[in-house]
């Protein structure tokens, strides 16, 4: 491809709606303009990076076995009433009416097509097990769109979907997706971590994600460089510490006036915040909670809901009614009968239940406790993992201590089991001829995110460096003077087209630009390797060849040119 007959859109400033390093890359690069809020334009170079993705996806597909087939945008409302999810989903649903007043909604995800698909044609067990997937635009109609193409409300993503006679075949075909996966991303290029997930709305049971680790990513992931452990911090069990140290001190009540956070009851009282309770007020249903974690520590709400069902934050009023104090001075209370908090249920993490001689509010505004112990002052609680875990904490395999890296998710694995099968009377005979739901498997990977994703993991200050299996061009021809000098100008056709011959994917840049115009837009736009062809270089039988990640340029003879590229790219 020549940028004569190319669409190169590179821009000089830092266009002001971008926020983060990937979304001021795409957007100064040329790959994406912005529409509206969350919805983008792929120009020419970025599809050509999105259609790398996802030739590689596809090819690892189809090698496992999956059958690719496309299922509909727009889907009727009716199969999402049909699973329950027509309200559970939540406004990201994106719900319309067509001129018949019937329901319909812009697909987020297509477990209720896929499997209105199977209960159609898969009526046997004899056309078991089946994995069928396709690569197709989503919506999701974020509440706040940001960061580009990382957090947009259209985008596209390979999703699919395995039907099996029971569960040991389910098992079998996660394996061999978290394995398809790790192949995928491999040859994406991409340094990333398989984690263990929370299922989250798609439901079902066991589920990793995949993370391209990076600063910018969202999520945090716990993992133990001592073994294969890792797992969303949202999911990283976190252990008890051990046993509780006997106490030491009285308990005393201490004037800490407009000190409402850990912090700064510790500072006043000049302890380690690690002496700190904190804890958060919850209603399930008509019960009051109060949830009790470290002051350093973080209260981790997925696994507080998994253990008490779905709640809301308690509201200044409520925490006053059971509490008879503002918040930012509550904490256990003392219980009894007829008590303040008597019908309090009080949760502890593991970590809090073994301090002694702890600080925590004393229900009383303007008033902390110190020299707390659980037995002597306080009821002994009910005790949970209910934090997220932190650097430094014992891996909960047994083999070392836990590290905390950001990641940004690329894929996610769920055995969904038989949640929409059930749901939707999706069923076929087994081989004595009894009808039975079909267990599923549900796998998709976000493959516009990937672009995003692999731009927040390799750039520098002079714009994108991808990876070579999915930059746009493998390889930039640079001819300086292209239209002043003959000589440049053969060369640099030969030389093209034996790049071509050679099966190397090639840009040369026959702009009439400055030098210095020109290697900045092939940086910026992060083509692996580049080749420049000048006066001076062609008198001495040489070319000028860098790689995007070198610090400095080296000369190549002539003839040594393709041999050495096509060695970089095998």
């Amino acid at each position: 491809m020549k940028t004569s007959k190319f669409f190169i859109a590179t821009q000089k400033e830092v266009p002001a709606e971008a926020e983060i390093v990937s979304h001021r890359l795409m957007l100064r690069a040329g790959l994406i303009r912005r529409l509206s809020a969350g919805i983008y334009t792929w120009l020419p170079l970025g599809l050509r990076i999105v259609r790398k993705v996802e030739r590689i996806v596809r090819e690892e597909m189809n090698r496992a076995g999956a059958l690719e087939l496309i299922m509909p945008v727009v889907q009727p409302g009716e199969l999402w009433q049909e699973s329950g999810r027509w309200q559970a989903y939540g406004p990201e649903l994106l719900r319309f009416k067509d001129r018949h007043e019937r329901d319909f909604v812009m697909q987020p995800t297509s477990e209720e097509v896929i499997t209105d698909l199977a209960r159609s044609e898969l009526k046997s067990y004899r056309r078991l097990p089946t994995h069928f997937y396709q690569i197709q635009t989503k919506f999701r109609d974020e509440r706040r769109p940001r960061f580009g193409i990382m957090r947009g409300r259209e985008f596209v993503m390979k999703d699919g979907y395995s039907f099996h006679a029971d569960y040991a075949d389910l098992e079998r075909e996660y394996r061999n997706m978290y394995d398809t996966y790790t192949r995928i991303f491999t040859r994406l290029g991409l340094e990333f971590r398989a984690v263990a997930a929370d299922t989250g709305a798609i439901g079902g049971t066991g589920s990793h994600e995949f993370h391209v680790l990076a600063e910018s990513g969202e999520d945090a992931i716990a993992f133990c460089p001592q073994s294969d452990y890792a797992a969303n911090v949202e999911l990283a069990e976190a252990l008890a510490p051990g046993a509780r140290p006997a106490a030491r001190e009285a308990m005393r009540k201490v004037a800490t006036p407009g000190k409402t956070k850990c912090e700064a009851v510790a500072e006043l009282l000049g302890i380690a915040l690690q002496r700190t309770v904190k804890a958060v007020a919850l209603m399930h249903d008509r019960d009051f909670i109060l949830l009790v974690v470290r002051g350093d520590h973080d209260l981790n709400e997925i696994k507080a809901q998994k253990m008490i069902g779905s709640f809301r934050f308690a509201t200044e009023a409520e925490i006053r009614e059971h509490l008879h104090s503002p918040a930012g001075y509550i904490g256990p209370p003392m219980g009894g009968s007829g008590a303040v908090g008597a019908k309090v249920r009080v949760i502890a993490d593991r970590t809090v239940a073994a301090m002694a001689d702890f600080v925590c509010g004393a229900n009383d505004e303007g008033y902390h406790l110190t020299g707390v112990n659980w037995g002597r002052d306080l009821p002994e609680p009910q005790v949970e993992d209910i934090r997220n875990a932190v650097a430094g904490d014992p891996s909960p395999d047994g083999k070392g201590t836990l590290e905390i890296v950001r990641g940004i998710e690329v894929g996610h694995i769920f055995q969904l089991r038989t949640k929409y099968s059930e749901a939707m009377g999706a069923r076929f005979l087994d081989a004595a001829g009894a009808e039975k739901p079909f267990e599923m498997g549900c796998y998709g990977i976000g493959v516009t995110r990937v672009v995003a994703a692999a731009i927040e993991q390799n750039h520098d200050e002079r714009g994108v460096m991808f990876p070579a299996p999915i930059a746009p061009f493998e390889v930039a021809l640079v001819p300086i003077g292209y239209h002043k000098s003959e000589a440049v100008r053969s060369a640099a056709a030969k030389l093209y087209g034996q790049l071509l011959e050679a099966g190397v994917d090639v840009l040369m840049d026959d702009r009439d630009e400055r030098p210095g115009v020109l290697f900045a837009d092939m940086d910026l736009i992060g083509i692996p390797h580049r080749i420049v062809i000048s006066d001076r270089a062609l008198a001495a039988g040489k070319a000028e060849y860098k790689g995007r990640r070198d610090e400095k340029p080296a000369d190549l003879p002539l003839d040594e040119v393709i041999p050495t590229l096509l060695k970089k790219l095998a």
